[in-house]
């Protein structure tokens, strides 16, 4: 995890985690969705909720799961008009205590690392009794991001204007910038 904080840091104490798990849910306030929207790059978050399960794994590993959902706005890459979207993430990590040997990564022969593209990532490391599940969210929340939002009937046709000029908020943007310069 990014060693940054997060908009919606929320710090978990994973030294005593009962036999069952610890039930963790996200929702985030306007000031948060505010931040988390300029971090982004989007127009607006409009809704954020992570319903999460931190527990027990292997010796003195964690595994979080569970679900993010959000509605973001953005800006359409077409035309420049509001996208509404909908993320929803299945929310997966493991984690380790810094030092742990489960943390090693398996080598060939010839020490060479082996990596499995198609295989579950490796466990993250963590210092300390606390992980913060908040860094974890938000990470998901940027991987569910379309990087390329479009609405509907939107399209990179040419409409001509006057004279047979071309015509659009693009176009309009352009002009703007060359009188400034």
């Amino acid at each position: 995890m990014s060693q940054a904080t997060s908009p919606i840091s929320f710090p978990v104490n994973v030294a005593r985690l009962p036999q069952r798990g610890m039930s963790v849910v996200l929702e985030a306030d306007a000031e948060t969705r505010g931040a988390l929207a300029a971090a982004h790059d989007v127009l607006e978050v409009v809704s954020l909720r992570a319903d999460l399960v931190a527990t027990s794994w292997k010796k003195g590993g964690v595994r979080i799961a569970g679900r993010l959902r959000a509605t973001i706005v953005q800006a359409c890459i077409v035309s420049l008009e509001p996208v509404e979207t909908k993320i929803d993430e299945e929310v997966s990590a493991l984690f380790l205590p810094e030092g742990s040997k489960l943390v090693a990564p398996a080598r060939s022969a010839d020490g060479e690392i082996l990596l499995d593209a198609e295989g579950d990532d490796a466990p993250e490391t963590f210092s300390g009794d606390t992980i913060d599940v908040g860094s974890l969210v938000e990470e998901f929340f940027e991987l569910g991001i379309d990087p390329y939002p479009r609405k509907g009937g939107a399209s990179l046709e040419a409409k001509a204007g006057p004279a047979g000029s071309l015509a659009g908020p693009l176009k309009e943007k352009l002009e703007a910038l060359r009188k400034k310069l």
